[in-house]
C-alpha cells in the first residue's frame, strides 16, 4: 500500500493494519491430502504491517494451473491481502492471446509460458517483456538443468515449478506380458517383434493419439539423447548450425521406425482420430496393450478398472533406434512476471511463498497426476515401477526441443508433417527438411550469428 502524507489518513492506516494483523493467521490447518499450506518467512507480512489490497493478473495455458497451486493462492491472499486472479485460456488460442497482450504493452502481472532458450527469447521476448529473477533465493535451489532453460545471456527470467523428470514413457500391460512371455524390449526390433506377437492375440499393440496434434511427435523427440551418443556432439553442432537434422542418420532412422510402425498398424485403424483423453480408458479396458503416457496413467487406471492395481503397468523408454537412455525434459510451463507490470515486488513475493519447502511439499502431496517436482528433498511418491525404471535406465539425457534451439516452437508444425509422412504423402526425410527449413527463418528473425 502507498505512504500518504495526510497525517490523519495515516493514522486510520496504522489501525487498519493493526486490525489486519490481528487476523491474520486464521487460516484453516489440515487440508485433506497433506499438509496445510503456508506462507513461509519471505510469503507473510511482516509482523505489525498491513495487507496489501492488491490484484495480481496470472494468465495461463490450460492445464498448467493446477487445483494445489490454486488452494496456495487462496492462503496467500489471506497471508497477505494479495489476491491472485488466474485467467486460463484454451491451450489452441494461448499464444496469440498472449502475443497480442505483449505485443500492446498490457500483459498481464504474471504469465504462464514453455521454458527453453528458443521459447523464451522468440515467443516471450524476456528481455524485454520479462522481469529478470536471478538474485531470488529459490533459484539456488531449483534444478541447474530447469534453471538453464529459463535462462538468456545470463539472467533467469522464470520459475518453474514441474514434475520434470516424470517424462513421457511407454506404459505396458504386465499381465498380458506375462501371459505372452514378453521381456521389456531393449531394441527396437525387440519392440517390433513383441508388438506382432500382441497383435497375433487379438489384442492392438499401442494406443496412440494424433487427432491431439502433439503427442505423436514425442516418438521422434524424446529419444534425442540416444541421437547424441549415436552421433557425438550433435545437438551443439546443430546449434552452432555445423549440422543440419537432414545430416543426422539417427533421426532418420527413427522417423523410419515410426513410419514402419504405423505401416504395422501397431496403433491401430483409428490413431488419427484418436485423442489423448482416452487413453486411460484404452488401456484399462485391454483393448490396447502400451502407450505413450505420462507415468501417472498407472494410478489412473487403477483407480477406474477394478481388475488393474497400479504394479500392473511397468514403463520403459521409447526404444526407436535401440534407444536404452532415460530421456528428461527439464523444463516446462513456467512463470513470468511482465515487466511492464505495477507489483512486480509482489509477484517476487507470491514466488517466493510458493518455493517455500512446506508449500512446495503442499503442491507436490495434493496432485495425482505428479510424482515429484524439480527443487531438493521433497518427498516424492514414486511407484515401485516407476523407481524399477529408474533403477534400470540410470544414464540420463535432455530430450531434443529442449536443448537443441527453435525445435520446441514448431513442435505442431512437426507433427503436422508426421501425420503427412505416416500418410504416405511425404518421406522421412522430407520432414526433417521441414524442421530445417523453419529453423533457419527462426534463426533469421533471432538473428543469430551462426545463420549468418
Amino acid at each position: 500500500m502507498k505512504k500518504r502524507t495526510m497525517i490523519l489518513l495515516t493514522a486510520v492506516l496504522l489501525l487498519m493494519a493493526t486490525a489486519l494483523a490481528g487476523c491474520g493467521g486464521n487460516g484453516k490447518n489440515g487440508e485433506q491430502g497433506g499438509a496445510s499450506p503456508s506462507a513461509g518467512a519471505s510469503g507473510a507480512p511482516e509482523q505489525g504491517g498491513s495487507k496489501k489490497n492488491v490484484t495480481l493478473t496470472y494468465m495461463a495455458s490450460q492445464g498448467w494451473i493446477k487445483d494445489s497451486e490454486m488452494e496456495l493462492a487462496k492462503k496467500f491472499e489471506e497471508q497477505t491481502g494479495i489476491k491472485i486472479d488466474f485467467q486460463i485460456v484454451p491451450s489452441d488460442q494461448y499464444f496469440n492471446v498472449l502475443k497480442t497482450k505483449l505485443n500492446a504493452g498490457e500483459g498481464p502481472d504474471i504469465f504462464g509460458g514453455q521454458s527453453g532458450y528458443s521459447e523464451i527469447t522468440m515467443n516471450y521476448n524476456v528481455e524485454k517483456n520479462a522481469v529478470d529473477l536471478s538474485d531470488q533465493e529459490w533459484v539456488k535451489r531449483e534444478d541447474p538443468l530447469s534453471v538453464e532453460q529459463l535462462t538468456a545471456n545470463g539472467k533467469v527470467y522464470a520459475l518453474t515449478i514441474w514434475d520434470t523428470y516424470s517424462s513421457f514413457v511407454i506404459a505396458y500391460n504386465k499381465k498380458l506380458f506375462n501371459e505372452l512371455n514378453l521381456e521389456v524390449p531393449k531394441t527396437y526390433e525387440e519392440f517390433k517383434n513383441a508388438s506382432l506377437k500382441i497383435q497375433e492375440a487379438g489384442v492392438t499393440p499401442i494406443y496412440q493419439p494424433i487427432a491431439d496434434g502433439w503427442h505423436h511427435v514425442l516418438w521422434f523427440a524424446e529419444p534425442g539423447p540416444n541421437y547424441e551418443e549415436l552421433e557425438p556432439n550433435l545437438y551443439e553442432d546443430l546449434n552452432q548450425n555445423k549440422k543440419k537434422f537432414v545430416d543426422s542418420q539417427a533421426m532418420l532412422d527413427s522417423l523410419t521406425q515410426l513410419k514402419e510402425m504405423y505401416d504395422l498398424n501397431f496403433f491401430g485403424d483409428n490413431t488419427l482420430s484418436d485423442t489423448g483423453s482416452d487413453t486411460v480408458a484404452k488401456l484399462g479396458s485391454g483393448e490396447f496393450a502400451m502407450s505413450l503416457v505420462a507415468q501417472s496413467a498407472a494410478l489412473e487406471i487403477a483407480e477406474e478398472y477394478e481388475e488393474f492395481e497400479i504394479e500392473d503397468f511397468g514403463f520403459f523408454p521409447i526404444p526407436l533406434t535401440d534407444n536404452q537412455i532415460y530421456y528428461i525434459n527439464p523444463g516446462g510451463p513456467s512463470k513470468f512476471i511482465y515487466s511492464g507490470s505495477k507489483y512486480i515486488e509482489e509477484a517476487k513475493q507470491y514466488f517466493n511463498f510458493l518455493t517455500q519447502q512446506e508449500n512446495l511439499q503442499y503442491m507436490l502431496d495434493n496432485d495425482s497426476t505428479i510424482s515429484n517436482l524439480n527443487f531438493p528433498d521433497l518427498e516424492n511418491k514414486y511407484t515401485v515401477e516407476q523407481q524399477k525404471m529408474f533403477d534400470a535406465y540410470p544414464k540420463r539425457g535432455t530430450d531434443i526441443q529442449n536443448y537443441v534451439n527453435y525445435v520446441n516452437p514448431q513442435w505442431m508444425d512437426i507433427g503436422k508433417d508426421i501425420v503427412a509422412m505416416l500418410s504416405g504423402v511425404i518421406q522421412p526425410i522430407d520432414v526433417l527438411k521441414s524442421i530445417d527449413q523453419r529453423r533457419a527463418e527462426m534463426a533469421k528473425v533471432a538473428q543469430d550469428p551462426n545463420w549468418q
